[in-house]
């Protein structure tokens, strides 16, 4: 069957035949069809073809522009009800009404959409900064690119790692081993060899001449040619699943609750009373618009706009703090969070790593084992660790041990089951396998050693013991190895294969110091100290760590091995875990099940990690936190990208991120109260007077004014103990403070009621201006009460919350003096009221202090 032309239209999910086509097809034909050459494209083609064919994203969801976001804001059934019924109005002559009403709908929905737009325009740019990048070959250089940027066409390269970033063709490679898990299940890295696979070629095991989206380099180099990129990817398949959001957190289903939660009591009041106004045979469409108006009211209709601003403007705090976030509701997840799993190196150390010395298994020192890692290093193409960096760095050995002599044949590349890289490598027609790897399986696969002199001996009983008794003492001098073992193999051995890593002749030791990084003691402590307990989980051995803890004057609970966890059932896992705080020589999988067991005991786990072989772990915990400069597969899984390798920078973030959750926690706690409040004090209002007790204009212009005066919510300051715990969302502590706190409002509207009628004689238009008033100034002056737990001069609102709260009080003052405020139907209120409400505001802050107080003490943790 003929192929249209690839860059003649969008890329859709690929077919089976379309993809098989990606490593069937000769490579000449793909370039033809692409116009592309392996030089690459040139910069003006490639941005033709970005319009075409999209981003280079998957799960990517084409943002609406802001108009078309803006007017969907006005999909609410109740805001359509409610202006429904104002035009309504205004046909019957009433179009002031209608003015004002959609006057003050646009305003509302204008401030929540500024608002909120700002917030991730700002997130997104902080998400582009710290964006994967793909190397790819435009206009005849190599560039650095965003990889959504790449389209079908491009040539790129690709290292050790490198997420590959789209379906694409290899062009060359040189031991390129690919770990394509994702598609295919495989537990191992597959070899990918460039070439063409022939037309028998089935599924992804059998592309071994083509790389697809998703996967991971772990060794080798290759350059490719682009194919398939966004939808058109064998991930595309996946992409209605991919775009859907990721699964709701605890904080986000809580938030979410008590929205629900508010909007079913609020309708449920609003049909009351709408059914006592139409009982009691009050104009209908009134009745109507009053009761559309107060749903609209009582809807907490600002929580989302304040939970983005208070979420993003923690993250632009964040950035300024070298916390770069990628999820917004990872903001919530680190300020939950309770324990911090980490590796050691560059947490615990300096990440400073040096070579101290080879030597052989007996101590002397050893140009053999010197060459032997030098070369192994050197020939390595997986992505090199600081290990291999240390020995690189450090002066190569000369004189007849040449390491420039030796040339690269084959390599059997590192995973983290076997614990070892090897070499095959040649020098002057001698052939040589060289293995480096975890000292202890380079001695169980040895039968032979080399001594410093260059002797090869018997690795018998007693040999082998004296050389785990110098990796012993090494070892509790914090000083970690490397075992470099070799064997010659015969002249036409052609490939490094793992059944090649046995018979192993021991050459010694590569012997590191990684200092102990002087502050990490006392974050540590300090982690502690708010509640985040850190659990080490490293692949080193345990007198090591042991050492390191020492050093740093950290307590060890208990320690437990990858050996000793392997033996264990999760069950059993989980009932070690409280007594654990060092997990040694755990390979990826057991983190990720540590990080699992963990979970399943209810903690809110943070991951620290930056190599490849942390993903698991990342993808698992409820807040994966990598470094920038990490490998790309751990910088994509993560959610916080630390632009400094240090704990202080994640204990910063937890206080910020407990700060953000305590400023919506305010909101909502305000929120809950006085709009339960508001809904009893309307159901007494509707059945107590013969009119109603606001006009649906003065219902509506007191809900604009309090959404303004909460606003700076997301600046306001938190107390310091308010973030010395970790800050989890409790459904139930809103509910009790809401039943506790609302009616106490109401207590204070029936007061109003009272003094309105008999003090005042008010008749309709003093009654709803007076009420309006009062609900209006206690409902902004109860933030400086709820804000804190403190008693409320205790505790210094910002700036800015200050001032919006007590500007818009005056406001609420002085409006029905003004013109505007006979717009709203509001009159000028008797000197004498506002002698009341001085008091009324006084003893209702009053009660509320002594309600907390009692509060607080039997609901510590609300």
């Amino acid at each position: 069957m003929q192929q249209p032309p690839l860059h003649s239209a969008p890329l859709r999910p690929a077919t089976p035949e379309g993809r098989d086509r990606l490593w069937r097809a000769p490579l000449a034909d793909l370039l033809t069809e692409l116009k592309s050459t392996p030089a690459g494209l040139t910069g003006a083609d490639a941005a033709q073809r970005i319009e075409t064919y999209g981003p280079n994203d998957a799960a990517a969801v084409q943002r609406a522009p802001n108009w078309l976001r803006f007017l969907n804001r006005f999909k609410s059934p109740l805001v359509i009800m409610l202006l429904v019924a104002s035009a309504l109005s205004a046909a019957a002559g009433d179009v002031a009404s209608f003015v004002i009403v959609a006057a003050i709908v646009a305003f509302s929905m204008i401030l929540d959409f500024v608002q909120e737009n700002r917030a991730e325009t700002a997130v997104e740019a902080l998400r582009r900064s710290v964006a994967i990048d793909a190397a790819a070959r435009r206009d005849g250089r190599t560039v650095s690119l965003p990889v959504d940027r790449l389209v079908p066409g491009d040539v790129i390269a690709l290292g050790a790692g490198d997420l590959v970033p789209a379906d694409a063709r290899l062009i060359e490679s040189k031991d390129l081993f690919v770990n394509q898990a994702l598609l295919t299940g495989e537990p191992y890295p597959a070899e990918k060899l460039a070439g063409e696979s022939g037309p028998d070629a089935a599924g992804f095991a059998g592309a071994i001449n083509a790389v697809f989206a998703g996967t991971s380099v772990i060794s080798g180099t290759a350059t490719a040619l682009v194919v398939h990129t966004g939808h058109g990817t064998a991930l595309g398949a996946l992409a209605a699943s991919l775009a859907l959001k990721p699964p709701a957190t605890a904080f986000e289903l809580g938030v979410r609750r008590f929205g629900m939660l508010i909007l079913r009591i609020a309708i449920l009041m609003v049909l009351f009373v709408l059914v006592v106004n139409i009982a009691f045979h009050r104009p209908v469409l009134e009745s109507v618009m009053f009761a559309l108006a107060l749903a609209v009211g009582l809807t907490p209709e600002l929580l989302p706009m304040i939970l983005t601003v208070t979420l993003a403007r923690s993250a632009l705090e964040l950035a300024k703090r070298k916390v770069v976030v990628k999820r917004l509701a990872a903001i919530h997840d680190i300020g939950a969070m309770d324990t911090l799993c980490t590796d050691k190196t560059g947490t615990l150390t300096e990440a400073r790593i040096d070579l101290v010395k080879c030597i052989d298994g007996l101590g002397a020192d050893s140009p053999h084992a010197l060459l032997y890692a030098f070369v192994n290093s050197r020939c390595e193409s997986g992505m090199k660790s600081p290990l291999d960096e240390a020995i690189l760095k450090a002066p190569p050995p000369a004189g007849v041990l040449d390491a420039a002599a030796w040339h690269k044949i084959d390599e059997a590349p590192f995973d983290f089951e076997r614990r070892r890289v090897s070499i095959l490598a040649e020098n002057g027609g001698e052939r040589r396998l060289i293995v480096k790897g975890a000292p202890e399986e380079m001695l169980r696969l040895s039968n032979r050693y080399l001594t410093a002199a260059g002797e090869e001996r018997v690795l018998d009983d007693s040999a082998r013991a004296a050389i785990t008794a110098t990796f012993d003492g090494l070892s509790r001098d914090g000083q970690r190895c490397l075992g470099i073992a070799s064997r010659s193999v015969p002249a036409d051995h052609l490939s490094a294969v793992i059944a090649d890593e046995t018979e192993l002749v021991f050459a010694g030791f590569a012997v590191f110091l990684d200092p102990p990084k002087a502050t990490a003691g006392e974050t540590i402590g300090a982690l502690a100290a708010a509640g985040v307990e850190v659990k080490v989980l490293t692949g080193d051995n345990e007198q090591v760590a042991r050492h390191l803890f020492a050093a740093l004057g950290l307590p060890i609970l208990g320690t437990m091995t990858g050996e000793q966890l392997s033996h264990l059932s999760d069950e059993a896992l989980i009932g070690q875990l409280p007594k654990i705080t060092l997990f040694c020589r755990v390979n990826p999988q057991q983190k990720l099940r540590v990080i699992l067991a963990l979970k399943r005991l209810g903690h809110v786990v943070g991951y620290l990690g930056d190599g490849i072989n942390d993903a698991p772990a990342l993808h698992a915990a409820d807040v994966g936190i990598s470094v920038d400069g990490a490998a790309d597969v751990a910088r994509a899984a993560a959610d916080l990208i630390l632009l400094e390798h240090d704990l202080s920078v994640v204990l910063r973030a937890v206080v910020q991120g407990r700060r953000a959750v305590r400023n919506v926690a305010k909101y909502v706690f305000m929120g809950s109260s006085s709009n339960f409040g508001n809904m009893l004090s309307m159901a007494l209002a509707a059945v107590l007077l013969p009119f109603l007790p606001m006009l649906p204009i003065q219902v509506l212009l007191n809900n604009l004014i309090y959404d303004l005066s909460q606003t700076a919510l997301p600046f306001d300051r938190v107390d310091e103990e308010a973030t010395a715990t970790p800050a989890k969302w409790d459904n139930r502590a809103v509910e009790r403070f809401m039943l506790v706190f609302g009616p106490l409002s109401s207590v204070f509207d029936l007061a109003t009621f009272y003094v309105l009628f008999r003090l005042f004689d008010a008749g309709e238009a003093l009654f709803q201006t007076g009420w309006f008033v009062e609900s209006l100034v206690t409902q902004i002056l109860v933030v400086f009460a709820i804000r804190t737990r403190r008693p409320l001069f205790g505790s210094r609102p910002h700036p800015l919350l200050a001032g919006s709260a007590l500007g818009l009080a005056v406001l609420a003052l002085i409006l029905p003096f003004t013109p505007v405020g006979a717009w709203f139907g509001l009159v000028p209120l008797p000197v004498q009221f506002f002698f009341y409400l001085a008091a009324a505001v006084a003893a209702y802050l009053l009660l509320v202090e002594i309600a907390k107080h009692f509060f607080y003490r039997r609901y510590p943790v609300a």
